[in-house]
């Protein structure tokens, strides 16, 4: 296992540099994850892009950097401390130098020089990518291959140029490769279908393997890669992405499209949400399905843009005025967010209601290797879930009860266009009819079976799922992202003889207590890992009742995602101070 990363000025191509790296490891059999930092701005300030490759799966980034590409002193001066050992490859022509505590090994490569020998500066990136190649130990015949697919519209000119620059960069390293450390080896790869893709890519290809074929949405970081991914794939099977002058506007058209029949979703982060919220009551109310997804970013207000976080979920839950049930669901990592897209659509129209699919700022956009089948949606349900049929409404007439009181809570609608069917649909509280009502007794009804019909959610999908002994030391619980890094943190506390188990809940709500109480029982310790300031995962296990003794709390929420390291050692660290205090 490797970890490559580059860095520079935001706007100097670090991300297309990285994607070449990360897409060709890839295609050689290799496992692969991205983790990028950047500035909320378009050009200037320091941004990285850190790629894992590996033959085995890997689940989150690491602390540890083996090879640095360096286009600035500044990416040197921030990133020193990730290599032990490593190797720094820095361009010469700002005259690179390592800090007094450095424990890298530098190599300064006349990049940009070489570049302009080539006829333009622009060249440098790919210069160092030739010379990754050498260094990481990768054939330099999938890195042109990859370079004449990517620029095959550009033209032959373009295609050698990059070529040229290729070579140059790892002849240059070959040539002196006897003087530079050897970094760890990749071992041999596992050839497989896979490919790369982000929880943003795999929701968009969830939804449209769900049928889903309106997306109304108004561009939002991280969110805005859901839209621009549908538009690319609507044309082929005749859906639409309209872009919104708003998120109200975005959240309301998505609910008319509903009410219609259509599948229609739409997407946004924190502030987005803030402005749905009064729209999901509306759809709660009428008992309209709509997909949202909301991908946490680091707020309040504006916050931090491009920085992870994992603080909305009780807005997601409980915001709004008054009390408007809806489902809310969260994946863990790329399969599942495939899984869920999909899955949020039959909820929706089974259960009548708002499904929010939250997802965080690191699931959403860092590229990881995913197996093509995980996410082939050629085999994927659909539930219309209960819709009258012409014939059931020939039989009733004009008695048909739109929200008619039914022994699951659940009552069969009509769309638009349907002989005997009702197409009125009110905020209002209202009968069994659709009408305006007001009756104490009808309100307190309505409200029972709003609020109760979502609760036999747990019973169509799995709600937390477990991995670990049952009688484990610790369970690690969290949800999203993080649950990879909890992964990786668990194989750490094994080498120390820790017995750890990791969990994550897949349904925030309603909430699965029974499921938690079952998983947990056996457990000495569990410690929630998340990321925000007020450990909400925690306030609603405690909501649950759940939250004894054994229960602790691990929280960060500086925009940086938890290092599978950081989490181990706070772990080892929370055990031993429990042991003395026993």
């Amino acid at each position: 296992m490797l970890a490559w990363k580059i860095g520079g000025d935001q706007g100097e191509g670090i991300d297309s540099t990285g994607d070449i790296v990360i897409h060709v490891a890839n295609h050689l059999g290799y496992y692969v994850y991205g983790y990028k930092s950047f500035s909320s701005r378009i050009k200037g300030g320091h941004t990285n892009y850190k790629v894992r490759i590996a033959n085995q799966p890997i689940h989150a980034t690491t602390k540890r950097t083996d090879i640095l590409i360096a286009l600035n002193q500044e990416t040197i001066n921030l990133n020193h401390h990730e290599l032990d050992g490593g190797i720094i490859l820095a361009d010469s022509a700002f005259s690179p130098y390592l800090p007094d505590d450095s424990k890298a090994f530098l190599v300064p490569l006349a990049m940009s020089q070489m570049a302009k020998d080539q006829g333009s500066l622009l060249m440098r990136n790919m210069i160092a990518v030739g010379a990754s190649a050498a260094l990481l130990g990768l054939p330099l015949d999938a890195f042109g291959q990859y370079i004449v697919k990517r620029f095959a519209k550009k033209g032959e000119s373009i295609i050698n140029a990059n070529k040229r620059a290729l070579s140059m960069g790892y002849e240059a390293i070959m040539a002196q490769f006897d003087q530079i450390p050897a970094p760890p080896a990749l071992g041999i790869p596992v050839p497989g279908d896979r490919i790369v893709l982000t929880g943003n890519d795999a929701t968009a290809l969830g939804a449209l393997a769900a049928g889903c074929r309106i997306m109304c949405g108004y561009p939002i970081t991280p969110a805005t890669d859901i839209m621009e991914a549908l538009a690319k794939y609507f044309p082929m099977v005749g859906g639409v992405v309209m872009q919104m002058e708003d998120e109200l506007a975005s959240i309301t058209a998505a609910i008319g499209a509903g009410f219609a029949g259509a599948r229609a979703m739409t997407a946004t982060s924190g502030p987005g949400l803030s402005l749905m919220q009064e729209a999901i009551g509306l759809a709660a109310m009428t008992e309209t399905p709509v997909v949202i997804v909301d991908t946490q970013r680091a707020g309040p207000s504006t916050g931090m843009p491009t920085k992870q976080e994992q603080s909305d979920l009780l807005a997601l839950i409980y915001g709004g005025h008054g009390e408007a049930p809806r489902i809310v669901i969260t994946p863990s990592s790329v399969e599942e967010a495939f899984e869920d897209a999909y899955e949020a659509f039959n909820l929706a129209d089974h259960f009548q209601t708002p499904v929010i699919i939250a997802t965080d700022l690191s699931l959403a956009l860092w590229q990881q290797t995913v197996e093509r089948q995980a996410v082939d949606g050629s085999h994927v349900p659909i539930d219309r879930g209960a819709i009258y049929s012409a014939q059931d409404l020939s039989t009733v007439a004009n008695s048909f009860r739109r929200y008619a009181f039914t022994l699951d809570d659940i009552s069969p609608r009509t769309l638009p266009g349907m002989s005997h069917g009702q197409y009125l649909a009110t905020g209002v509280e209202h009968g069994q009819n659709g009408k305006v009502s007001e009756d104490p007794i009808n309100r307190q009804h309505m409200m029972d079976k709003r609020l109760n019909k979502v609760l036999q959610i747990h019973q169509l999908r799995t709600p937390v799922r477990y991995d670990g002994p049952e009688d484990a030391d610790v369970v690690l619980l969290a949800i999203g992202s993080t649950v990879g890094i909890n992964k990786e943190a668990k194989e750490i506390l094994a080498k120390s003889g820790v017995r750890a188990a990791v969990a994550w809940l897949r349904t925030l709500s309603p909430f699965p207590k029974d499921q938690c109480q079952r998983f947990f029982a056996k457990a000495r310790h569990i410690l929630v890992v998340e990321q925000n300031a007020t450990g909400q995962v925690a306030h609603l296990l405690k909501g649950a009742g759940l939250f004894d003794g054994r229960y602790h709390s691990l929280l960060k929420y500086d925009g940086v995602p938890f290092l599978p390291e950081e989490v181990a050692q706070e772990t080892q660290n929370l055990l031993a101070q429990l042991e003395v205090n026993h």
